[in-house]
């Protein structure tokens, strides 16, 4: 019984996380997936992982590139004079990844995908009360609770911190913009089945 336990834990760890590598393990990931226990699937994670590191460290980095540009009411580029709050939103989003977001904040509010505040990634998208209505302001959340964004007429775009009364009083939602590639990552790699007692004991027979 303490040998298919052991072996249960293990299988249940490897469906979780891509192991520690080693002789052992990889002898026992490689049973594992010959008797149809597990699924090739640590590799494809990994790959989806660093994907979309890649994609919010190009994109907060590309933010960053623009402190100091001053705020224009309406502004799309620093070419041009300068950014609103939702100009330069959509000026990093699509200078960085392609993807050309609605203009308004309220806009791009509605057209991506609602997540918690807990669930904040950097690249996610924070809207604010500012004009005495839900998702008027938007900036780039870049971690560590900070955000980026253009502030208002006779400011430029700095970084903030959302834990400032002023912003966490007017906080209006956090939002997540997905592109094709997140979708077709994510139903490429399936979880695997669940693996019961009985189905690890008769492979062992």
């Amino acid at each position: 019984m303490s040998k298919w336990l052991l072996l249960l834990l293990f299988v249940c760890a490897s469906a979780q996380a891509t192991p520690p590598s080693g002789p052992g393990t990889d002898d026992m990931q490689k049973m594992l997936i010959d008797r149809g226990l597990i699924t090739q699937i640590g590799g494809q994670l990994d790959q989806v992982r660093q994907t979309v590191s890649s994609k919010t460290s190009d994109l907060v980095d590309n933010a960053m590139g623009f402190l100091g540009v001053p705020y224009k009411r309406g502004g799309n580029s620093a070419e041009t004079g300068g950014f609103d709050c939702s100009g330069f939103v959509r000026a990093i989003y699509e200078q960085t990844l392609g993807l050309v977001l609605p203009r308004r904040a309220s806009q791009q509010a509605a057209a991506t995908q609602v997540i918690d505040r807990k669930d904040l990634q950097p690249g996610d998208l924070v809207f604010f009360n500012t004009m005495r209505r839900a998702f008027s302001h938007v900036g780039i959340y870049v971690g560590n609770g900070k955000f980026i964004h253009a502030p208002r007429t006779g400011a430029e775009v700095r970084v903030e911190d959302m834990g400032v009364s002023y912003w966490r009083s007017r906080f209006s939602g956090a939002r997540r913009v997905e592109t094709a590639s997140d979708s077709t990552e994510a139903s490429s790699s399936p979880a695997p089945s669940p693996v019961s007692a009985a189905a690890v004991a008769a492979m062992l027979r």
